[in-house]
């Protein structure tokens, strides 16, 4: 079981979490859906939810800030020494941050911010709580895929603000997509890919959390009984069989059984 214990090196996507009308509603959709106890957090946490997985933190559900009118979306925060260093480089780089770096109680400091092509991501600086317990495994979020109407312009965005490496693993003509590790050459992290590519291209920018499943047909089914709908049926792929879901409020995430593979992964241009 792939488990981890302490602060998340810089750079590395680190927590997950939904921000949505009804937490109520959503504690109940995700833990029939992924199996999460998710339990209330301290008063003064302002309505959180945690949802663990085997004990362990998976992710967290939230209500949408106060007066701010936006979607309900699942929002990737990538781990940072230090918020406040990460903001001024993502402002040097173009990107937006939308308030400056906050404490959040004791457990860590953090912002939420924009890169240059509208996509949302947050930073986590990491204090008492450190992210992430549990990945890779059933049920719990295994990749953060960056879908991107500017692919070379975020590349460049994110390898300032974070130092990431690329490794091209597309056909360069219609799979334009890369993965991104903290150092070169090292293990991949995350995955972007060209959304402008394509006839179906996406009209914008956002960032993907895929949660790890055993049996993708039946999570996506068990998904609709709850309330979900199918964005994307489920597809075979040499990384996995996926599909894509539409919470019942409004948020989309993918699911993904990486035990099931079809095809030689793509070797790049």
């Amino acid at each position: 079981m792939p488990t981890h214990d302490g602060s998340w090196p810089q750079g590395t996507p680190c927590w997950v979490d939904t921000q949505v009308d009804d937490t109520a509603r959503a504690r109940e959709f995700y833990g029939e859906l992924f199996g999460w106890d998710v339990q209330d957090s301290p008063p003064e946490a302002g309505g959180y939810l945690l949802a663990l997985l085997d004990g362990r933190p998976a992710a967290g559900i939230g209500p949408k800030p106060d007066g701010m009118d936006m979607p309900s979306v699942w929002t990737t925060y990538f781990a940072a020494d230090s918020a406040d260093a990460i903001a001024e480089k993502v402002t040097a780089a173009g990107g937006v941050v939308f308030m400056p770096p906050f404490d959040v109680l004791d457990v860590g400091r953090m912002f939420v911010g924009a890169d240059p092509a509208g996509a949302p991501f947050g930073v986590w600086e990491a204090k008492a709580h450190t992210g992430a317990g549990i990945y890779n495994e059933p049920n719990a979020y295994c990749w953060n895929e960056l879908h991107t109407l500017q692919y070379k312009q975020s590349q460049e965005f994110y390898a300032a603000v974070f130092g990431w490496n690329y490794t091209e693993i597309g056909d360069g003509t219609n799979f334009v997509y890369s993965t991104f590790s903290l150092t070169q050459g090292g293990d991949p992290v995350g995955g972007m890919n060209d959304s402008a590519i394509g006839p179906g291209g996406e009209d914008m920018s956002y960032w993907l959390t895929w949660f790890q499943v055993d049996g993708t047909d039946a999570a996506l089914d068990k998904g609709v009984a709850l309330g979900a709908t199918v964005m994307m049926g489920a597809q075979d792929s040499p990384f996995g069989r996926m599909g894509i879901l539409r919470g019942p409020q409004g948020e989309v995430f993918g699911v993904i059984d990486t035990a099931t593979t079809v095809g030689e992964p793509p070797s790049g241009t």
